[in-house]
């Protein structure tokens, strides 16, 4: 008996051309199936019965988008107009 790893295997025929399979003697599990496996598992009973964690909730966002019209007035200005700076050396 000999060992055929890393050997191709051809594929019946389907419609006239022949498809190849290549059989991988150590498959890989993909991503989500290797960290349900790998995941750190609680085995303590006091572990177990604990809740999750709750944090406090994050302060609003602010908005994406100031509109600044250069029509507007001074007092209904979004953002102050920049301020020049004297060039020092």
């Amino acid at each position: 008996m000999t060992a055929s790893f890393g050997m191709r295997k051809a594929a019946p025929r389907l419609g006239g051309s022949a498809a190849v399979i290549e059989c991988s003697s150590r498959p890989q599990k993909k991503a989500t199936s290797h960290h349900m496996k790998t995941h750190p598992h609680k085995t303590q009973p006091w572990d177990i019965k604990r809740p999750p964690t709750v944090y406090a909730s994050l302060p609003p966002l602010p908005p994406k988008w100031t509109i600044v019209s250069s029509y507007a007035n001074a007092s209904d200005a979004a953002v102050p107009p920049p301020t020049a700076q004297p060039a020092t050396e």
